[in-house]
């Protein structure tokens, strides 16, 4: 297949507007930890910023497997739209109270049922893919490669909006400017006629179909130790950036492994290769652990930039594969709930992460947060080579 047809190949299946829908209407969740972070340093300090934003990462670890059992249950069409419209209520109410300059602790828990709300549309759009592909194993692959390829692109387009917008605007319009996205492409995306329908979660016999796997734990696994090497990564940035004296440039730094992870997304998604899913995550696996050697010598920006760029030529191959494998082990009838539940691995480890190495950062210097990232791409490697081997993650894995 060539280049060209690929893509084609991918929206034909739904039309355009899908792909342009769950990209805007997973903006939200990129914009919202960071617009929360900068809207309360500016306005009330970097204490309630820091309890604020870890509130809401909570949420969001907590809230997305439940979300992704009631869409496989209900259909994404409920609980996507009430989800939307609750997010965008939660993120108003999170504005309405620093603005009225509210505790700390109704901050925290505004922030906590912001997350809680998060209408989970990427993992949701992933399993919404992998119904409308049916049973072609190729046209899946492609159409999860170009998923994850516009997760990327969220994750980069996010965080830099929300810079902006509280650079030129006012410490409010970040969240603002998400809850009205959720509000208008969250309820779009819900509303689209490719929402699946529920499946229900009971087999013929009444029994509740299992959701945990060996397999699907092995993929928790390498999802929490690359919010691990996020984590620790961006604390380091951060760190970093605070050293030389200037750390807005932490987030245009960060931003470069969006920009290459992206790219590499999209080659992935026009050439796939040949080999089995299983190889492609070691190889990228292995290939980011690499990658993050350099981190250990940055001493400024342009290096920084450099290193992290490169970071992310592994990053979107890895993730592919990841959520590849997970559609091969997942019941068909609990999709929803296992792509929310490696989401939320994601979102752990970070959190787990970037406490560690800020601390570390604050005793040692950055270099002790980049260690941090190193050993846990270390621990990755490790995991995928020991534990991803092709028989436990082949398609009859479904039955494990």
């Amino acid at each position: 297949m060539s280049a060209v047809t690929a893509p084609r190949s991918v929206t034909s299946l739904a039309g355009p507007a899908l792909p342009a829908i769950s990209f805007l209407a997973r903006l939200p969740a990129a914009i919202c930890p960071i617009g929360t972070l900068l809207m309360l340093t500016e306005l009330n300090g970097i204490g309630r910023a820091g309890l604020a934003a870890g509130m809401l990462w909570t949420g969001q670890a907590v809230g997305g497997p439940p979300l992704g059992r009631m869409a496989d249950r209900l259909g994404h069409r409920k609980v996507v739209l009430a989800a939307s419209l609750a997010n965008a209520a939660a993120i108003a109410a999170l504005v309405a109270a620093v603005l009225a300059d509210a505790p700390a602790f109704a901050e925290a828990v505004l922030a906590l049922l912001v997350g809680l709300t998060v209408p989970q549309i990427g993992p949701l759009s992933r399993t919404r893919w992998i119904s409308l592909t049916g049973d072609d194993p190729g046209l899946t692959g492609r159409a999860l490669s170009f998923d994850t390829t516009i997760d990327e692109i969220s994750f980069m387009a996010g965080p830099a909006l929300a810079g902006l917008t509280v650079m030129l605007i006012h410490p409010v319009a970040g969240l603002l400017l998400a809850g009205l996205l959720i509000a208008v492409f969250g309820v779009l995306f819900a509303l689209h006629p490719t929402a699946p329908r529920g499946s229900g979660v009971r087999t013929a016999g009444g029994a509740t179909t299992a959701l945990l796997s060996p397999a699907l734990g092995v993929l928790f696994a390498m999802a929490l130790l690359q919010g691990m090497i996020w984590g620790s990564a961006n604390a380091g940035i951060s760190a970093l950036a605070q050293h030389l004296g200037d750390p807005g440039k932490a987030g245009f730094v960060w931003g470069a492994m969006a920009v290459t992870s992206a790219l590499a997304g999209m080659a992935v998604t026009l050439r796939p290769g040949k080999q089995d899913l299983t190889v492609r995550l070691r190889i990228a696996i292995t290939a980011q652990a690499v990658l993050l050697l350099p981190l250990l010598a940055v001493e400024g920006f342009l290096g920084a930039a450099a290193a992290v760029a490169g970071i992310g030529i592994a990053v979107a191959p890895h993730l592919i594969a990841l959520f590849g494998l997970a559609e091969r082990v997942a019941p068909p009838t609990r999709m929803g709930e296992a792509m929310s539940l490696l989401g939320s691995g994601l979102i752990v480890g970070q959190g787990i992460a970037a406490l560690a190495a800020g601390q570390l950062a604050e005793r040692f210097g950055h270099g002790a947060a980049f260690n941090l990232t190193c050993a846990a791409g270390a621990a990755a490697v490790l995991v995928a080579v020991a534990l991803v081997r092709t028989a436990p993650f082949a398609r009859e894995a479904k039955a494990l």
